[in-house]
């Protein structure tokens, strides 16, 4: 079983900076994606960026130019820093990632519980 542990999270003034961790522990031979993905109440979750093995980030246009994702020298680790936050960056955010047990096995896609970000003056 693999384990997603996000941090970071808080409240912050609008045009602040906000950095967020998150650690995936448990039996894993390789990770090929990590992802940020939030939940603002009353909507659907959605996705934040999304970074592959090779380096390679993909972001949603709502954050392009404010935040990047980023992974850690430890390859279980995924960063969100979050630039110029806007009050409608409130949310749940969510790390997962798509990772395989054994080098034969499928991917298997986990999630972290959240960690709410609140921007407010």
């Amino acid at each position: 079983q693999v384990q997603l542990v996000e941090s970071g999270g808080g409240l912050v003034q609008p045009g602040g900076s906000l950095r967020l961790s998150c650690v995936a522990s448990g039996t894993i031979f390789s990770i090929d994606v990590m992802g940020w993905y939030r939940q603002a109440p009353g909507k659907q979750r959605e996705l934040v960026a999304t970074i592959i093995s090779g380096g390679n980030t993909n972001y949603a246009a709502s954050v392009k130019g404010r935040f990047t994702i980023s992974r850690g020298n430890a390859e279980n680790t995924v960063y969100l820093q979050m630039e110029t936050l806007k009050p409608e960056d409130t949310a749940v955010y969510y790390c997962n990632c798509n990772y395989r047990k054994k080098y034969w096995s499928p991917q298997t896609l986990a999630w972290g519980k959240g960690t709410l970000v609140t921007v407010s003056s």
